[in-house]
């Protein structure tokens, strides 16, 4: 691999400053030492016993975190529900009925829908290296909106944490009412919709749970219909599946759902079972 240009190189020492609080000389240092490779240069720069600093950037966040606060209702570290819903929605101009709100809460790893903490922010913030202002910030999201039904990562990255911000505090499933709502925002435009040539998927998952679930989603079920919805909308034969591959109970019955109601053809599966 060719060496990065010479403009590439300072992009390069800009992070790796803005990371770690080091100077512009230690910066290039480790980071020729490495090949550029910015994460190697970083675990070198604190294995050779360097604290890490703060740094400009992270002096700029903290100091548009406290501009967020209301000092009536806010702790020191943390935006409380009032606060976090203005700042989506005034300053991130975050629509807070779509898949754009779960970007948002993702990148500065918010424990919950309504509350964000200072070192949530300010890490999250930093991590993307776009700036320290709230127009950088909203045009960043923006950007991350217009890929999130193209980019498999992004969206698993984001659906995984919506989890862990939509759960009830102390709670380690999500409600199914809950869980219905997330599931309609995430797989809905800005979002990948679950939908295939002939079939609406999330109508029909929708339907099957309303019929026949009554529990709570725990993380596995969360996690593996997300699995199963991207290999449904590339398949949507189902024949991916069988009975004895590791889906969880809830997705076998929602197969044996679609198939009881002549949604999906059994010899396809049948043939993938007897594979």
């Amino acid at each position: 691999m060719p060496p990065p240009s010479t403009a590439q190189q300072k992009v390069f020492i800009a992070q790796f400053v803005s990371l770690t609080g080091a100077s512009e000389r230690q910066a290039t240092r480790y980071l020729k030492s490495t090949g550029f490779k910015i994460n190697e240069a970083v675990d070198a720069f604190y294995a050779a016993g360097n604290e890490p600093k703060t740094s400009a950037l992270e002096t700029k966040l903290d100091g548009l975190f406290d501009s967020l606060r209301d000092d009536g209702n806010d702790e020191k570290n943390k935006l409380e529900l009032e606060s976090t819903m203005e700042y989506l929605s005034n300053k991130l101009k975050v629509s807070i009925e779509n898949a754009e709100l779960f970007i948002a809460l993702e990148l500065v790893q918010a424990p919950s829908v309504g509350e964000i903490t200072r070192k949530g922010y300010v890490d999250g913030w930093k991590a993307t290296g776009v700036g320290a202002t709230h127009q950088e910030h909203a045009a960043h999201i923006r950007k991350l909106k217009s890929s999130l039904s193209t980019d498999t990562a992004l969206f698993k990255k984001v659906y995984r944490y919506t989890f862990v911000a939509g759960r009830e505090r102390d709670q380690k499933a999500l409600s199914l009412e809950n869980a219905m709502i997330y599931w309609s925002i995430l797989f809905s435009p800005p979002g990948m919709s679950w939908e295939t040539a002939n079939h609406d998927w999330l109508e029909l998952w929708k339907s099957f749970l309303n019929e026949k679930w009554t529990r709570s989603v725990n993380k596995d079920m969360w996690n593996m219909t997300l699995e199963f919805a991207l290999k449904a909308m590339a398949d949507e034969t189902l024949s991916f599946w069988n009975e004895d591959g590791a889906w969880p109970s809830v997705i076998d019955d929602f197969v044996e759902w679609c198939r009881v109601k002549g949604i999906t053809k059994s010899e396809s599966m049948d043939v993938d079972a007897d594979a």
